[in-house]
């Protein structure tokens, strides 16, 4: 990192940021082709979960190259300077690259799923019907590295 001053080092602070998140952008790459969405997802045991249809651009990519950079942030207030150049923001982040996985079987995709669930439902213990099931898409993330930053 360029910034070593703004630098998270601290594993602990790393994971508060990745589970205070609400919002992850998840980036992927074609045959030279960058995509990057925005994604409800959680984080877990070093695997990020997201759900989605089960067609579409995403999985085109991620069927054709599983490598996947992701960021989240927390962002804070902005720094008001004397200048153009010194004017800035406070905020707190997270980089990291994985590889994605398609999580096939219904009990696996209701375990991910109710971890996504308490994350924003603050509850884990949910239904699913079937038909619910084959119609959502669960995509797991290995997360291989993570990176912290923060200012201010």
């Amino acid at each position: 990192m360029r910034r070593s001053n703004k630098e998270i080092k601290d594993p602990k602070v790393i994971d508060a940021i990745l589970q205070a998140a609400p919002v992850c952008r998840i980036a992927m790459a074609e045959k030279g082709s960058p995509y990057i969405i925005p994604i409800n997802f959680v984080v877990s045991n070093s695997h990020l979960y997201f759900h989605c249809a089960p067609f579409g651009k995403k999985i085109d990519f991620l069927r054709n190259n599983a490598a996947v950079c992701f960021e989240v942030d927390i962002p804070g207030d902005l720094v008001m300077g004397e200048t153009a150049c010194s004017w800035g923001m406070t905020y707190k982040s997270v980089i990291g690259f994985g590889k994605a996985y398609f999580i096939e079987g219904a009990e696996e995709k209701k375990k991910a799923l109710n971890i996504l669930m308490k994350k924003y439902a603050g509850r884990d213990s949910f239904a699913y019907a079937d038909d619910a099931l084959d119609k959502v898409l669960v995509i797991g993330v290995r997360i291989e590295k993570l990176s912290g930053k923060q200012s201010g």
